[in-house]
């Protein structure tokens, strides 16, 4: 009885006519959804990168045509602002914000998410409400007290210290370390391991993820700043690539022969390494499995 209910194996490997008809439609429907919102991503990347390769732009789309390509542009950025003092200008600022925001980001998101002491939930509500304050409200304390009272204008440390410390970069952290299974934490107390220990034996090897969201969110904010280095520098050659730019932009109209051309290859000068972070670092933003020290 239960042989003959059983069908051929054959005719259970056929699927369904309905099913097998709808399937490569939707597939097809699928790919081609992502493949047009691919192209709309991208086509702004290759319009700049063309754009600041051809002797002429219009500004229209006809600049999108890979044609009468040359380097001229890039040469008169470069012979205006000097790309390579700019560039280090940047990577110096840069790397030192992103060095500070690491250290105090993890040291205090740890603190407020695995530590118990007195006011921890007003200091992580003090956190949040920093969040709300525009930079831009805070600009002119932070003059008076970084340039003024602390002699810092002009100086690598004074584009930094505003930015040392990340309120966001400290939230993220927190919110990571709160995952984490506490048994993980008593069974390395319980042998007798310190805090800051524990921090880097445990915690920071499964917080790889939130490392490089934490770096890439915080590399795009100073490598793109303006305002603030502009404040606090006024030595051409302490200024970083924004703000030589931006000065270079402003007197762009008559110096050079093509000045769409030439601010379009400041814009691929400035988003180069950003981009080139996030394609390197993309993998490896996946969730790790927090679960994966417990027995069990």
């Amino acid at each position: 009885m239960s042989a003959a209910a059983t069908p051929p194996a054959e005719a259970r490997r056929i699927p369904p006519a309905g099913r097998r008809a709808r399937r490569p439609w939707g597939t097809a429907a699928k790919y081609l959804v992502l493949s047009l919102g691919a192209l709309a991503f991208l086509f702004p990347f290759y319009y700049m990168i063309v754009g600041s390769l051809r002797k002429t732009t219009t500004g229209d789309l006809s600049s999108a045509s890979p044609t009468g390509l040359t380097g001229g542009n890039y040469t008169a950025v470069n012979g205006a602002i000097s790309l390579g003092r700019s560039l280090l200008n940047s990577g110096i600022m840069t790397i030192g914000v992103l060095l500070c925001t690491l250290v105090f980001g993890v040291l205090a998101g740890y603190a407020l998410a695995r530590l118990q002491f007195r006011g921890r939930g007003t200091v992580f509500a003090s956190l949040l409400l920093v969040q709300m304050v525009p930079f831009q409200l805070l600009t002119l304390p932070l003059y008076v007290l970084v340039v003024r009272d602390y002699g810092l204008g002009d100086n690598y440390i004074g584009m930094i210290l505003p930015f040392a410390v990340n309120s966001t970069a400290v939230f993220l952290f927190r919110q990571f370390f709160l995952q984490m299974p506490q048994s993980l934490f008593e069974a390395a107390r319980l042998d007798g391991a310190g805090e800051l220990r524990i921090l880097w034996k445990v915690a920071l090897p499964m917080a790889r993820p939130a490392l490089l969201t934490a770096m890439l969110l915080t590399f795009i904010g100073p490598w793109n700043e303006f305002l603030w280095p502009f404040l606090v520098t006024k030595n051409a050659d302490m200024q970083p690539l924004a703000v030589s730019l931006a000065s270079f932009l402003s007197n762009l109209q008559g110096t050079v022969s093509n000045p769409s051309g030439a601010l379009l290859a400041g814009a691929c000068v400035l988003a180069a390494p950003a981009v080139a972070l996030f394609v390197l670092f993309q993998r490896h933003f996946t969730s790790t499995d927090i679960d994966s020290g417990v027995k069990g």
